[in-house]
């Protein structure tokens, strides 16, 4: 099973059949919070949708085209953090994430973050991660910046939000590019004095 330790309270694993309950309760509880910005949320009604995700990660998994991880905080399911569109030709993929409400605010992402691409450029071999996300979805391009992820363009009304087209935003990260966040983890938060981004 992948699994990546961030601290004493955060791991990072993949998930198991037996999840399933708790990870549609944990999207349930946090689903008018989630469903601006991400489609699978309004199609995930109940507990068989849960299971299906997993049994599907887990197939995509063993044929390497993907690896979606929850975001376990003390052993409860508090998001999930993703590579998927694993191109092996150009070792390329998009990764993505997401974050129970009352999780937000607290540095989980930005250390999440950090370990999860330090473990793709490190074991998958990957040279480029990319993070996509609407125009509107001002957190999302704050954790991209934080993480030292460049805009590389706009697709143009590519995405349907709310019944409506909108722009979606390209950032990229490379290989070369990557530097660990000067993280003080004890405090769960940028040492003072550093720049949250690059």
């Amino acid at each position: 099973m992948a699994s990546i330790v961030v601290d004493d309270h955060i791991m990072l694993r993949a998930h198991e059949v037996a999840d399933a309950q708790e990870l549609f309760d944990a999207v349930n509880q946090s689903r008018k919070h989630l469903n601006p910005w991400l489609d699978w949320v309004s199609k995930t009604t109940k507990p068989e949708h849960s299971l299906q995700f997993i049994q599907q990660s887990m197939d995509e998994l063993h044929a390497q085209k993907a690896l979606a991880l929850g975001i376990f905080y003390d052993d409860k399911i508090i998001g999930g953090i993703g590579m998927h569109d694993w191109d092996h030709e150009t070792r390329s993929a998009q990764i993505g994430y997401w974050l129970a409400s009352e999780y937000e605010g607290k540095g989980i992402i930005s250390r999440s973050m950090q370990e999860f691409i330090a473990f793709l450029f490190d074991k998958t071999g990957l040279n480029k991660i990319e993070i996509r996300f609407v125009q509107a979805n001002k957190r999302s391009a704050k954790v991209a910046a934080r993480m030292g992820f460049k805009i590389e363009g706009v697709i143009r009304q590519s995405v349907m939000r709310n019944g409506m087209p909108e722009d979606m935003v390209v950032t990229g990260l490379l290989k070369s590019e990557w530097e660990p966040l000067p993280f003080d983890f004890a405090q769960g938060r940028l040492r003072e004095g550093e720049p949250a981004c690059r």
